[in-house]
């Protein structure tokens, strides 16, 4: 198997909502086509990847270091012992001449790479990307379905308590029994306003609701709400202070017993380490978000793995922020705790095939040949022409 072209495009996925800390009226995703020699149906396995929201499109990064690498490698170099390229020796070849630390945006154009290699790996294997990963790194043990919430909630131009409780009921609706909101930008009593909202449509039910802070507050603060909250009984509090401030981590878990979650903005198993390590978080029900899009990909959550499970925590603990088909694949196949999912923001990027069916905040995986971005039709109407060229 060779690469024989990598072409790559900017693609918009603006929106005029906004979270706590950041809008997504320029918002952009990176979408790349690896081409390959092999040929399956009578067409050339082509591999797609994109980055998640929250990040721009790392295009430079892209053009500039890592594809020219992976192009100017020689094509045994990146082989494993079946032929294939192997997204292992492909990230090494990627990241040689990288120094450790200042993981900043290279992660996200690495795990756009990498997403499309283990795309383009799975179609040559004829197999989803989910049985892939079972059968190699899960003693060939795949969930049946996977455990999903529909993420939402945001702030939006002239949206009040009645507009975000049509959004919930849509949700439930879609079958979605499990939701997430953002608060954190308005004052404590709006924000608190507007979690009972949701809570009424949830039959004031705290397990079936999130909240996300996107690290908007000081660690004062995210006391003071979280004291606010705690009667709720709610599913998580997430990401409530800076990612990278542990010790503020480690300050509230000390005073906020229900479940905590973040590492959506930690992106290499080196940072996931210090978090668990160092930011007090508790392995019997905090919840973990690396997302593989934007950390290096798939190679590098897979140490992140084999690092938590040194570490005394459970895969179960694990539920990727993105909502895309890359985590689902990986939840699905490796027995993570679930995957975010995001039923009417970030098109075509966000949510899963089209045939794809929400029961009880579950979906089952579909048989299809990679990652199973062919079967959501709005997505691969923007992927296909890249491959194209």
């Amino acid at each position: 198997m060779r690469i024989t072209a990598i072409r790559d495009i900017v693609a918009p996925i603006k929106s005029d909502i906004a979270n706590a800390y950041i809008d997504f009226s320029t918002m952009t995703a990176s979408v790349v086509a690896v081409v390959t020699d092999v040929v399956v149906e009578g067409r050339p396995v082509v591999g797609f990847g994109f980055n998640s929201n929250g990040r721009y499109a790392p295009q430079g990064l892209l053009r500039e270091r890592f594809i020219p690498r992976l192009l100017s490698a020689r094509p045994e170099d990146l082989q494993g012992e079946d032929g294939l390229v192997d997204p292992h020796r492909a990230w090494a070849a990627m990241m040689r001449n990288e120094k450790p630390g200042g993981h900043g945006e290279r992660s996200v154009a690495v795990g756009v790479l990498d997403m499309a290699l283990w795309d383009a790996v799975a179609k040559a294997n004829r197999v989803p990307l989910w049985r892939l990963l079972a059968d190699r790194y899960n003693g060939g043990e795949a969930d049946a379905t996977a455990w999903v919430y529909a993420a939402g909630g945001y702030y939006y131009p002239g949206k009040g308590l009645e507009g975000l409780q049509d959004e919930m009921r849509s949700y439930l609706d879609r079958g979605y029994s499990t939701v997430k909101m953002k608060v954190g930008l308005v004052p404590l009593e709006e924000d608190l306003a507007r979690i009972e909202a949701a809570l009424a449509v949830l039959d004031h039910d705290g397990s079936r609701l999130c909240v996300d802070v996107n690290g908007r507050f000081s660690l004062e603060e995210a006391i003071r709400f979280g004291h606010a909250i705690a009667p709720y009984n709610l599913r998580w509090y997430e990401e409530p202070v800076d990612p990278l401030d542990y010790l503020a981590h480690a300050a509230l878990a000390t005073v906020y017993a229900p479940p905590l979650a973040t590492g959506e903005n930690l992106f290499s198993m080196q940072d996931a380490r210090n978090l668990v390590r160092h930011g007090g978080l508790r392995a019997d029900r905090d919840i973990l978000q690396f997302d593989p899009a934007l950390s290096y990909g798939l190679v590098e959550y897979l140490r992140t793995r084999d690092m938590l499970a040194a570490h005394g925590w459970s895969p179960r603990r694990c539920v990727p922020h993105g909502g895309h088909q890359f985590a689902l694949n990986i939840a699905v196949g490796l027995g993570l705790g679930g995957n975010e999912s995001y039923p009417d923001v970030f098109a075509p990027f966000g949510g899963f095939a089209d045939s794809v069916p929400v029961r009880d905040s579950r979906v089952a995986m579909p048989d299809i040949p990679g990652i199973g971005f062919e079967a959501k039709s709005a997505l691969y109407a923007v992927m296909r022409p890249v491959a194209e060229g």
